[in-house]
């Protein structure tokens, strides 16, 4: 009896994990694998620049075009387009792989009060919590102050930051949530490992804002993981973070320099 054909069964099944793994680190190295290498570059030069760290400035939503507001609002969506790219790359990626692209991890319209209904209640208990940590954080000099819009006063200002809080929301939560976990689950890591991965990359690539946003965002991280276990569906968490980003975007641009509480460069 030949028994040639199981070395070539399991050869195929390792150069699957192979392939698996390359792909997974390319599609993070052209989206949250990089920013988390950046915030760490960036953290570095917070960290040896003279002054606290709650005395610089990180400023999420700035300007490009100073004093150009048409060419400004063109570099605005243009980053915001460019930076959904590695999503459509994840939905063809698993396109080919046989499954409904982004459908097979629960990101569609078929559940809309189901989803805003558990990401409203995520976002409420997250958001309230994460901004007396950052505040906590800062007022004992382990985080920089964030500045989450610094854009110029034109008609454009509250849709822009109403899009760049939609495009965080969905790339993050696609890839570094359940797109990741569904690669390292195929794998063979453990649910406790993948957690541990997906929640320690959230925090690192905001690392740039100090250690509070690397502890805040991976404990973040950490409930996301849970709650996609449990629901099987990653649009909720889309509907959490867009909702968390609306209201920091948005809340900043209103109170800023209005209110003694919340912190300004």
């Amino acid at each position: 009896m030949r028994t040639e054909p199981e070395p070539v069964v399991k050869a195929l099944h390792d150069d699957g994990r192979s392939m698996l793994r390359t792909e997974t680190l390319l599609v993070l190295a052209l989206s949250l694998g990089a920013s988390a290498v950046s915030s760490l570059i960036s953290f570095i030069g917070s960290l040896t620049k003279p002054g606290g760290l709650k005395d610089q400035a990180a400023t999420l939503n700035g300007s490009y075009a100073p004093g150009r507001p048409w060419l400004d609002l063109a570099w605005q969506l243009f980053g915001i387009g460019t930076a959904l790219v590695p999503v459509l790359l994840v939905a063809h990626l698993l396109t080919r792989e046989g499954v409904p692209g982004l459908r097979a991890l629960g990101f569609d319209r078929s559940r809309p009060g189901w989803d805003l209904g558990r990401g409203a209640l995520v976002a409420a208990g997250i958001g309230s919590a994460g901004l007396a940590f950052y505040l906590g954080a800062r007022a004992s000099g382990f985080n920089l102050t964030v500045v989450p819009e610094a854009l110029p006063d034109v008609w454009w200002k509250f849709p822009v930051l109403i899009l760049s809080a939609v495009q965080n929301s969905v790339v993050e939560e696609v890839i570094v949530l359940a797109y990741l976990l569904r690669r390292l689950d195929q794998l063979g890591w453990s649910p406790t490992a993948a957690l541990l991965a997906s929640s320690v990359l959230r925090g690192s690539y905001h690392l740039y804002q100090g250690i509070g946003g690397f502890i805040g965002n991976m404990v973040m991280g950490a409930v996301f993981v849970l709650a996609y276990r449990r629901w099987g569906r990653v649009m909720p968490l889309v509907v959490a973070h867009a909702l968390l980003d609306v209201v920091a975007f948005g809340g900043y641009a209103l109170l800023a320099g209005k209110v003694g509480w919340l912190p300004t460069p």
